[in-house]
C-alpha cells in the first residue's frame, strides 16, 4: 500500500497554503523570461565594475606591497558599505514601483471578484501578489551576497554587518512594498500609488526623525533618542551599523534583529488591513456593486440601490436643460489636452487623502517651527536642505507622471480607440506632453512657495528664484519627453515608470558617482567629470541656493573653475537647459514615430 503521508505534508512544507497559486504561477513565468537573466547579468557586471573602481582608488598601483596589504581591509569596507547602501536605497524604489498596481489592476480589470470565487483566499491573494513582485528583487540581493562574502576575505568586514545589512534591506523593501500594495487598493492610477507611498515613506523615514530629534533633545538623552529611532527607522539603524563598522564607535545599543522585528510587525499590520480591504472590494465586485456616480440631482448609487431609489421624475424639457447644464461638457482646444487637464492629479479626493494632506501640512509646519526656534532658517545649509527636499519631490512627479500617459490607456484598452479618431499623431503627442507638463508643474509649488517666502523675508536673493525656475523648467520638459518616449514604447505602466526613473537616477546619481570615482582613481581633477557634475540639476539647485541664501551674494561654487558671478552662472544654466531641451525634443520625435506601433 502506498504511503500518502508525504503528499499530505507536501503543501505545508512548500508553504503553498500561505502564498497560494499566484506565487507559484509567477515562479514558473519568471523562469522563462529572458529579460530577468539579462537583468541579473547586467547587475553583476555593474557591481564588479563598481568594486574594481573602488579597489583602484584605495589601492594605488605605485604603492609598495606592505602599504597595499595594510589597505586591503579599508578597501573591503568601502566596497561593502557602498554596495549595501546602494541596494538598500534601490530596493525600496523598486518595491514601491512594482507593487503600485498589484491590486488596482485586478479591481479595474474586474478579475478580483473572479479570484474570490476560487478557493484562493484574500490573504493568499495579498501575500502572493507581494512575494511574486518582490521575487526578482530578492534574487538580485541574493546574487550579490556571495560576491560580498568574497570581499570579506580581505578583512575589516564582520559577518554581522553583511547579514544585518541584507536583513534590514529585505525588511525595509517588504515594508515599502506592503505600503505600496495597500495604497494600490484605493488608487486606480499607478503614479498615484507610487507618489503617495514615496511621500509617506519620506515622511516616516526622514521628516519624523528630523522633527523629533530637536524637539526631544532637551527632554531625554541623545542615546535614548537614537535607540528609539534605530528600532523604527531603517536609515538610522543602517547608519549606526555603518558608523560602528568604519570607526568602531557604537552610537546605539539596538541590534538589527530588533529593528527587523519591528519592521516585519509593521508590514504584517499593513498586510492585514490590505487583506480586509481586498476582501471588501472583491465582494462588492462579485455582487455587482459599482462606485457612486453623479446623476442629475446629485450623487446616487447604481445597480440595486438605483432600482430601490430611482431618480425623481421630470419633464423632457427639464431633463434637456439639466443635461445641458450639468452633464454636457464642451471641449475647447485640443481634445487630448482637454482630457488630460480635467484628470485629477492623485485621483478624486476622499477622506483618507484629506487626512493625509492635513497630517503632512502639520508636520511641515512643525519642521519650520523647530528650525525657527533654533534660529536655523537664516542659515544657507538649512535652505539648501529644504530646497533639495522640495526639488526631489518635483523630480519624482516629473519622472513618474509622464511615464503613465499612454500605457494607462493601453491597459484600459482605450488607446486603439483614440488612434482611430481623426486626431493626428502630432496633436495626440502634443496634448499628452502639455498635460504632463501641467500636472508636473503643480508638484513644484512647494519649492517655489518656500523660496518665494524666504525671498520676501530677505533670506534668499531674487536671482535665486529665477535660476531655480529655469532649472525646474528644463528638468520638467526633459523628463516629460523621456517619459512619453518610454510610455509609447512599452506596454506596461510599471515598466515605463521604472525605465524613466532609472534614466533619471542613472544620469544624475549613478553616472556622477561613477565619474567621481574615476576622477579620484585617475587623478583627472577637471575636464569632463567636473563639467558633467555641473550639469546635474541637483548640483545646480545646491549651488544656486548656497550662493543666494547668504546675507551677501556669494560666489557660485561650481565643480569646474570660473562662473563665479550671477551673470556667468545664469548663462551656464540657460546653456545647460537648452541642451537638455534639445535632447528631450529628440525623445519626443522618437515617441511620435512609435506612436502607432504596438497599440495594444
Amino acid at each position: 500500500m502506498i504511503d500518502m503521508a508525504p503528499k499530505r505534508w507536501a503543501p505545508t512544507v512548500s508553504l503553498s497554503w500561505l502564498t497560494g497559486p499566484i506565487f507559484d504561477k509567477e515562479l514558473r513565468v519568471s523562469s522563462r523570461r529572458r529579460r530577468n537573466y539579462v537583468l541579473r547579468f547586467v547587475y553583476v557586471v555593474f557591481f564588479l565594475v563598481f568594486a574594481s573602481l573602488i579597489w583602484m582608488e584605495e589601492m594605488p598601483s605605485g604603492a609598495g606591497s606592505v602599504y597595499q596589504v595594510s589597505r586591503m581591509g579599508r578597501a573591503a569596507q568601502q566596497i561593502v558599505v557602498s554596495v549595501v547602501w546602494f541596494q538598500f536605497i534601490a530596493s525600496q524604489a523598486v518595491a514601491i514601483v512594482m507593487l503600485s498596481t498589484a491590486i488596482s489592476d485586478e479591481i479595474y480589470n474586474k478579475t478580483l471578484g473572479l479570484l474570490m470565487t476560487t478557493p484562493i483566499s484574500g490573504f493568499q491573494i495579498v501575500i502572493g501578489k507581494l512575494l511574486s513582485k518582490l521575487l526578482q528583487l530578492a534574487l538580485l540581493l541574493a546574487i550579490t551576497l556571495p560576491l560580498l562574502a568574497i570581499t570579506r576575505v580581505l578583512g575589516g568586514v564582520p559577518w554581522g554587518y553583511l547579514v544585518g545589512g541584507l536583513c534590514v534591506t529585505l525588511s525595509t523593501a517588504l515594508f515599502c512594498g506592503a505600503l505600496s500594495l495597500f495604497f494600490s487598493i484605493f488608487t486606480r492610477k499607478a503614479y498615484a500609488a507610487i507618489i503617495t507611498t514615496a511621500i509617506m515613506a519620506a515622511v516616516w523615514f526622514g521628516l519624523v526623525p528630523g522633527i523629533s530629534i530637536p524637539a526631544l533633545h532637551n527632554v531625554i538623552s541623545e542615546r535614548a533618542i537614537t535607540d528609539a529611532l534605530c528600532r523604527v527607522n531603517p536609515y538610522c539603524m543602517l547608519v549606526a551599523d555603518t558608523i560602528r563598522l568604519m570607526t568602531g564607535q557604537s552610537i546605539s545599543s539596538v541590534h538589527w534583529t530588533a529593528h527587523c522585528g519591528v519592521s516585519l510587525a509593521g508590514s504584517a499590520l499593513l498586510l492585514f488591513w490590505a487583506t480586509v480591504f481586498v476582501r471588501k472590494a472583491a465582494l462588492r465586485q462579485a455582487v455587482g456593486w459599482q462606485p457612486q456616480v453623479r446623476g442629475t440631482w446629485g450623487w446616487h448609487r447604481s445597480g440595486r440601490d438605483a432600482e430601490r431609489h430611482p431618480p425623481l421624475p421630470m419633464s423632457i424639457g427639464t431633463l434637456e436643460a439639466a443635461t445641458r447644464r450639468s452633464l454636457v461638457r464642451r471641449v475647447t482646444g485640443s481634445p487630448v489636452f482637454w482630457k488630460e487637464r480635467r484628470s485629477p492629479l492623485l485621483g478624486r479626493l476622499g477622506l483618507g487623502k484629506i487626512v493625509i494632506g492635513i497630517v503632512l501640512i502639520a508636520l511641515a509646519v512643525l519642521a519650520y517651527v523647530s528650525c525657527a526656534r533654533q534660529n536655523m532658517l537664516n542659515d544657507s545649509e538649512t535652505q539648501v536642505a529644504y530646497v533639495v527636499v522640495f526639488f526631489a519631490l518635483g523630480t519624482l512627479f516629473a519622472a513618474v507622471l509622464p511615464a503613465t500617459c499612454i500605457t494607462s490607456e493601453k491597459e484600459s484598452r482605450s488607446w486603439p480607440i483614440l488612434l482611430t479618431t481623426p486626431i493626428s499623431d502630432r496633436a495626440i503627442l502634443w496634448g499628452k506632453f502639455l498635460g504632463a507638463v501641467r500636472q508636473c508643474s503643480i508638484a513644484w509649488l512647494p519649492l517655489f512657495a518656500h523660496v518665494g517666502l524666504f525671498t520676501v523675508l530677505g533670506t534668499i536673493r531674487p536671482i535665486g528664484v529665477v535660476q531655480l525656475a529655469v532649472v525646474a523648467a528644463w528638468l520638467t520638459v526633459f523628463l516629460c519627453a523621456t517619459g512619453l518616449y518610454f510610455t509609447s514604447r512599452l506596454a506596461r505602466t510599471t515598466t515605463a515608470v521604472i525605465a524613466n526613473v532609472s534614466l533619471a537616477a542613472g544620469l544624475w546619481a549613478l553616472l556622477p558617482l561613477f565619474l567621481a570615482i574615476v576622477d579620484e582613481v585617475f587623478r583627472i581633477h577637471g575636464g569632463f567629470p567636473s563639467v558633467y557634475e555641473d550639469m546635474n540639476p541637483f548640483v545646480q539647485a545646491i549651488v544656486i541656493t548656497d550662493a543666494t541664501a547668504r546675507r551677501q551674494l556669494h560666489d557660485y561654487n561650481w565643480m569646474q573653475d570660473g562662473m563665479r558671478r550671477a551673470g556667468e552662472a545664469t548663462k551656464w544654466i540657460l546653456l545647460n537647459g537648452a541642451l537638455y531641451v534639445v535632447i528631450g525634443l529628440g525623445f519626443l520625435a522618437r515617441a511620435r514615430a512609435r506612436l502607432r506601433r504596438n497599440p495594444v
